[in-house]
Parts: structure tokens; C-alpha cells; sequence
């Protein structure tokens, strides 16, 4: 029977795994078996620079965290080696760098993800990875907004651009018949 002081020690990771899978808004679960130490690296850079916080977890404790957020359908795929890629403001990141890294290296195997409370398989998270991320839909949005005025600008200058060439080939004119 395991001492007080470490069933205290995974109580609190429990706890700590509870809140982390409570406050994320997107989650990926894989096995990373067969990575190697550069290609772990690698990936957990992406991660990094993504927003995205990467960790190796322990199926059971990970278990006894998902059922305590109803997430108990999770449990099967808790077997073998399993990291946790989550992020708590950007629902697309964990899909779009995970799913990046498993076409890259086909070691990294996608098992389960969760996008606000809702389960996914590895199609859906394949689904939300091909996604635009927030930054390219802003940019898209501002684009659209920005061209009708731009267009507006366009047509504005060409009058008053054309008025000019007008006045400017009288001014002209008159110059020549004085």
C-alpha cells in the first residue's frame, strides 16, 4: 500500500490535471512513442511558441481528472505512453501544431481531443487542426472591411484626378491662343 505522503503528492496532481482539463478550451491526447529526443524537442518548441502547454501524463491519474470533469468516454484511450497538449485561449493551436507534427513524423500518434467539454476523435481533430487560426480570420475580416474603402479612396482621387487633367488642358489651351 502506497505511503500517505505519496497518495497526498498524486491527489494533487489529480487536482492539478482536474483544473488544467476544466480551464482549457482545446485539448489533444497522444501517444509519442518513438519520437526521438530532437523530434520531441521540436514539437514541444512549436508548442511553446503556439501558447500551447505540453506534458506527459499518467493514464490513470489523467483518468480519475477526465471522469471527475464527465469526460468518462476519454478512458479508453488512456493506454500506452500519453502527452497532453492544451491550451486555455486558442482552440485551434493544440489541433493545428499536433496534427502538423503527426503528418511530419508518423511516430506521433493522435488518440483523443476535447474542444470545450466535447469529445473528439481523430478525424474531428484532423477537421479543426485545417482550420484558419484567430490571427489569419482577423487579418481576412480586415482585408474585406478594408477594400470597399480602399476602392471608395480610388474612385474619389480618380475624379478628382481626372478634374485636374481637365482644367490643366484648358489652362493650357487658353495658354496657347494668348
Amino acid at each position: 500500500m502506497p505511503s500517505e505522503k505519496i497518495l497526498e503528492g498524486k491527489k494533487q496532481v489529480v487536482k492539478e490535471l482536474s483544473e488544467k482539463i476544466k480551464s482549457s478550451k482545446s485539448i489533444v491526447f497522444a501517444d509519442y512513442r518513438g519520437l526521438t529526443v530532437e523530434q520531441d524537442t521540436e514539437l514541444r518548441t512549436a508548442l511553446r511558441k503556439a501558447g500551447v502547454d505540453y506534458k506527459v501524463v499518467k493514464n490513470t491519474l489523467t483518468k480519475l481528472a477526465a471522469n471527475e470533469n464527465g469526460l468518462n468516454d476519454l478512458e479508453p484511450h488512456f493506454n500506452g505512453p500519453t502527452s497532453m497538449a492544451s491550451s486555455d485561449e486558442d482552440i485551434i493551436a493544440p489541433a493545428k501544431v499536433m496534427v502538423e507534427f503527426a503528418k511530419k513524423y508518423e511516430k506521433l500518434e493522435l488518440k483523443v481531443g476535447v474542444i470545450e467539454g466535447k469529445i473528439l476523435d481523430v478525424k474531428g481533430i484532423e477537421a479543426i487542426a485545417s482550420l484558419p487560426s484567430k490571427e489569419e480570420l482577423l487579418a481576412k475580416a480586415l482585408g474585406s472591411l478594408k477594400s470597399p474603402i480602399t476602392g471608395l479612396v480610388n474612385v474619389l482621387n480618380g475624379n478628382i484626378r481626372g478634374l485636374v487633367i481637365a482644367l490643366n488642358a484648358i489652362a493650357e489651351k487658353q495658354a496657347a491662343n494668348a
